[in-house]
């Protein structure tokens, strides 16, 4: 029996409208002018944070978030963040916003603790909306309009090793279970 292929989410999270944090969105729209792997899907999740976790826990083995990510370095300088999922599962679940910590929350809830590993690929912003109002410039900020194809270049090898990992485990458990039926 051949083994499916593994099945990458990449998610563009985002609000098209407020600025900078449409950097996720930019990013899936430019992914999905490119070819990809089989098994791995791109999809804008915007801000539908039901859809985004429903969409991690059915059946995909890794997720990459793409997303708008403060962290205190220059504009438009891109991060492979590794979230805690442990952490993440004790916030308190959003249903209708787009918190990635929340959407996590609410996903582990979902999938009864069980979730896929997520990567975040995230983009300094330049500028992000406050609650007084949001950002005076729409459209993104020229450091992260320039950061956009250097982070579909940074997707796409994040995908590619998740892949390669997914692989090496499918076949350590093929190995394991063939020397488990010769050992019974």
């Amino acid at each position: 029996m051949v083994p499916a292929a593994p099945r990458v989410l990449v998610a563009g999270i985002g609000n098209i409208f407020l600025g900078d944090d449409a950097f996720g969105p930019e990013v899936a729209a430019a992914l999905l002018r490119r070819r990809l792997p089989d098994g791995v899907r791109v999809a804008d999740f915007g801000i539908r944070g039901m859809d985004l976790a429903y969409a991690l826990v059915d059946g995909c083995d890794a997720a990459v978030l793409v997303d708008a990510a403060p962290r205190g370095s220059a504009p438009g300088s891109l991060h492979v963040i590794e979230p805690d999922l442990d952490a993440a599962a004790d916030a308190a679940p959003e249903a209708h916003a787009m918190d990635p910590v929340r959407v996590l929350a609410l996903a582990h809830r979902l999938g009864d603790g069980r979730l896929p590993r997520v990567l975040v690929v995230g983009c300094e912003p330049s500028h992000r909306p406050t609650e007084e109002g949001p950002d005076p410039d729409p459209g993104l900020s020229p450091a992260v309009r320039a950061a956009v194809e250097p982070a579909v270049s940074l997707v796409e090898r994040v995908v590619d090793d998740l892949l390669a990992e997914l692989r090496r485990r499918e076949r350590t458990a093929q190995l394991v279970a063939a020397q488990e039926g010769e050992v019974l």
